[in-house]
């Protein structure tokens, strides 16, 4: 008897498949929240590295290592996966090795000879597991709702991902990490667990966090989210695999602007990541703030990134994922400018503000970058997620885990680019400001070629 469910029939999830798929970008959300962003970095930066210029260039140097093993890797696994046909088990090895490497972050105690190569390490390696997992939980978007509301699914999983971030970031620090000085959380209390503020142990536990977040918030995925079944023997299957690499150009020269799309997230995304890694790193060296305010400036992007993630997603279903994308990044680039413009005394590079004098976010210029920073926020949720569903929409059927490795290899094949000319202009100039504002060539660059990349069928 032939198949009832035709190709003409759109597919959807049970509601408990589509909230297992959901939770998985909570899952893996503390990683990036905390560990290379708002938390661990900077402390990484302030305290681990000689100083604050040399710790955003090395942090920069591991960002694009990471990134390149994944440029390298991702089409070629994305397509064995897709001949596998399951992509779960990709998941749960790469989950494992994020796990891995973010567990080796409590090891690297100040003072410990190895400190700093401890911290790099375990950040390259928890790096390559968390985007991996990512790549094949994207792959199976496409199986859960109809593509009239990939836009919506796309961002909801971003807005609950950062809501997950945002939960654990004020765990950590009205729980865990203490202020050097006072000994006290943002709550007031003793660090939970006797983790010591001297040796940056709440900073450190974040590692350890991200981990067990995972374990215990991906098992609706691997439980309730339908995956495809076996596409026959592993060494028969990886060949084929293999072999339909061959098949990418082609399938690119198919379908009208998909190779320009790919390009241009490939430059954009680059530019957003670099502008996040370093936000944190950029504020502890410009204002000197502290885990706490470093914190409460990442719980100020994260509600602001989770609005913009699930306003973004209405949007895209409404207007499509190419004005979304422009939307941001416009935003995007207008902010970054206003940011490298601040420094303790300036806005706008000249126009002098009232000095610090004392307590949270002290000073016109800290309190301006705040509100900076928060319009990056809203921004970025609505470009991760209609970027997402932009693939979705255009890739060819049968090959979406291909695709899906071919768009994480556009949003990493420069990614360690991004960051290496942050560390490099930074290492030159030795100057924090000039290596953030390198970025804004990647933002413009990919606003000009999406820009020119015709809006696919919805």
């Amino acid at each position: 008897m032939a198949n009832t469910h035709s190709a003409a029939t759109p597919p959807r999830a049970s509601r408990a498949g589509i909230f297992g798929w959901v939770m998985f970008d909570w899952s893996m959300q503390p990683f990036f929240t905390l560990v290379t962003t708002f938390v661990f970095a900077p402390w990484f930066a302030a305290h681990l590295a000689r100083d604050p210029a040399a710790g955003q260039a090395q942090w920069g140097y591991a960002t694009a290592a990471a990134g390149l093993v994944i440029a390298v890797l991702s089409p070629v696994l994305g397509s064995i996966a897709d001949a596998l046909g399951r992509h779960k088990p990709w998941v749960a090895a790469f989950g494992v090795l994020m796990m891995l490497g973010s567990s080796v972050l409590w090891l690297a105690t100040p003072h410990h000879p190895a400190a700093v190569v401890l911290a790099l390490a375990g950040f390259v390696i928890g790096t390559i597991g968390a985007e991996f997992a990512t790549v094949f939980n994207n792959a199976m978007m496409p199986r859960l709702v109809p593509p009239s509301e990939l836009g919506r699914l796309s961002g909801t999983g971003w807005a609950v991902g950062y809501v997950g971030g945002l939960v654990s970031l004020v765990f950590v620090l009205g729980f865990l990490a203490g202020d050097a000085e006072t000994g006290k959380t943002l709550l007031g209390l003793t660090p939970l667990f006797g983790l010591d503020p001297a040796t940056g142990a709440g900073a450190r536990a974040t590692g350890p966090l991200s981990a067990l977040w995972f374990v215990v918030f991906a098992l609706p995925m691997f439980l309730f989210t339908p995956d495809s079944h076996h596409g026959g023997k592993a060494a028969e299957t990886i060949g084929t695999g293999l072999a339909r690499l061959a098949d990418t150009a082609r399938d690119l020269r198919a379908v009208p602007g998909l190779g320009r799309f790919l390009v241009a997230n490939m430059i954009y995304t680059d530019g957003l990541v670099a502008l996040f890694a370093f936000g944190g790193i950029y504020a502890a060296g410009v204002f000197g703030w502290s885990t706490i305010e470093l914190g409460i400036f990442g719980i100020l992007l994260t509600v602001t990134g989770s609005i913009g993630a699930y306003a973004g997603g209405r949007l895209d279903d409404r207007f499509g994922s190419r004005i979304v994308v422009l939307g941001a990044l416009t935003l995007l680039f207008a902010m970054l400018v206003l940011v490298v413009s601040i420094d303790r005394a300036h806005i706008f590079f000249v126009v002098p503000v009232a000095a610090a004098a004392g307590g949270l976010f002290a000073g016109t210029a800290a309190k301006v970058y705040l509100l900076a920073g928060a319009i990056i926020g809203l921004a970025a949720g609505p470009l991760q997620a209609a970027s997402r569903t932009q693939l979705a929409r255009m890739a060819p059927p049968g090959a979406i885990a291909r695709f899906y490795g071919f768009f994480a290899l556009s949003g990493k094949v420069t990614s360690f680019m991004g960051p290496l000319a942050v560390a490099v202009v930074t290492d030159w100039t030795d100057s924090q400001r000039a290596g953030a504002g390198v970025l804004a060539l990647f933002l413009v660059t990919g606003f000009v070629l999406m820009a020119g990349v015709k809006p696919p069928r919805r």
